[in-house]
């Protein structure tokens, strides 16, 4: 039960400290979509995902009047297409925009899960989806795509990392006249979790329900407020313990929206994403919470410990309200979209290295962040091998979304709106990597992956 104090509190969160539902996201497997026939297939495909959310933003809608709780994003994440793929042969360009019409129809904001999985290898469908992709989202709207080169059991696929370099800034380059707007729809992943509600990374992984309701909560801002209202003469276990304690409330929020969704859509709940999203808008940024913990601001050395200390309170806090904890959970560091990272971005303070630090502690990595139009993609390849590294080795998960700057040099910014904000063309490493980038082949899991067995037999 709410008491006066805690409506007013509430109320308060949402008013002036941007507390909001990030998104509320139907996972829907397209496994019973398979066919031979390509254009059967996306037949099944637009009949299943209509039937199973063409009441998701009118629920998310009124539980958002019920409750007065902003809830910005309703999107869908589906089973990896090149699973379908690989049944049906085809153009993989059918596929995307099948998700691009359906995600229209049924007004979400997004669709996720024009995806593959190849961190061991590469299975029937998933080459040509993966050369699909650039064009995938030069051509559609809502769609977003990720695929998964690593896990901690499998090693890194080097073949796929070699790829996707490429495909990368083939996806700019296609977009080159929006912003360059493909890539940022796209996330190259190791450990991706199934059931992910955040964009643009989102798919419904095939150990999955059929169909499930996941929520990502946010409020850095909230958590922000609260350590200002303490004062700076608290210790840094008082930090921690303010910070787990307004992410109890946080997630208590998303906890309640979410079984609400689930009860009025007739689908199971899943889990909450209790990860802090930041936004472009003044106050709404998890820089600004590191720079509340005493930094003068976001890159200076401390600032992987901090953030290290921010993530774990927010797990320890969110899993006491919720017993259906999952997805990434924890801080996003995305540069474009935090109001905080942005300025420490422009002034030099935060650079790419500081942030690849900052990853083997955060929910995901290397996210949002604009490089120079001409960086080779080798280049982007190696980034995404360092980060899959970071999350094999640490058991954790990790993702580049990079985008390259077409015809932009550093200092330039791109301008995307809306949530996706903006974002400076940061200074990188031109030293290429490029001979180690073309043997290709497997990096194998670390000794640890074999754990498991130690004692057996």
């Amino acid at each position: 039960m709410l008491n006066m104090s805690d409506i007013v509190e509430t109320i308060t969160m949402i008013q002036d400290e941007n507390l909001d539902i990030r998104t509320i996201t139907m996972g829907i497997s397209l496994l019973d979509c398979c066919d031979s026939d390509i254009d059967r297939s996306c037949e099944k495909v637009y009949e299943k995902i209509y039937r199973c959310a063409k009441d998701l933003v009118k629920t998310g809608c009124d539980i958002e009047q019920k409750y007065g709780i902003p809830i910005i994003n309703k999107r869908i994440s589906v089973t990896p297409i090149a699973m379908l793929l690989g049944a049906s042969g085809g153009d993989p360009l059918k596929y995307a925009l099948t998700l691009d019409r359906v995600a229209k129809d049924v007004g979400v904001n997004f669709i996720g899960g024009f995806s593959a999985l190849v961190h061991k290898g590469f299975s029937p469908g998933d080459k040509e989806l993966i050369e699909a992709i650039p064009r995938a989202l030069s051509e559609t709207e809502f769609v977003c795509s990720s695929v998964n080169i690593g896990t901690s059991k499998a090693g890194i696929n080097m073949d796929a990392v070699r790829t996707m370099g490429r495909i990368v800034r083939e996806a700019a380059e296609l977009t080159a006249d929006r912003q360059c707007i493909g890539a940022a729809k796209l996330v190259v992943f190791c450990n991706a979790p199934e059931d992910n509600p955040f964009m643009a990374g989102a798919f419904h992984g095939p150990g999955e329900p059929d169909c499930v309701i996941n929520v990502g909560v946010s409020g850095p801002g909230v958590v922000r407020a609260a350590l200002a209202k303490a004062g700076d003469d608290l210790d840094l276990t008082q930090v921690a313990d303010i910070i787990k304690k307004t992410a109890f409330k946080i997630t208590r929020m998303g906890q309640l929206v979410g079984s609400e969704a689930s009860k009025r859509l007739g689908v199971p709940f899943g889990i909450v994403d209790l990860s802090l999203a930041p936004t472009p808008a003044i106050g709404d940024s998890v820089a600004h919470i590191l720079e509340e913990i005493g930094l003068d601001m976001c890159g200076a050395h401390g600032t992987t410990a901090a953030l290290a200390m921010l993530n774990d309170a927010v797990k320890k806090g969110g899993v006491m309200a919720s017993s259906n904890v999952g997805g990434l959970s924890g801080a996003f560091i995305p540069v474009s979209e935090d109001a905080g990272m942005i300025e420490a971005a422009r002034s030099g303070v935060l650079t790419i290295e500081k942030l690849e630090a900052m990853t083997a502690v955060c929910s995901v990595g290397l996210d949002m962040i604009v490089i120079p139009g001409d960086t080779p993609a080798e280049i982007i390849s190696a980034i995404i091998a360092d980060e899959a590294a970071i999350g094999m080795v640490n058991f954790k998960t990790t993702a580049v979304r990079v985008i390259p700057a077409i015809g932009k040099n550093e200092g330039e910014e791109l301008e995307f709106g809306g949530l996706l904000g903006q974002g400076p063309v940061m200074k990188i490493n031109k030293t290429s990597p490029a001979k180690m980038i073309k043997r290709g082949g497997r990096i194998p899991a670390p000794l640890h992956s074999l754990k498991k067995y130690i004692g057996e037999g």
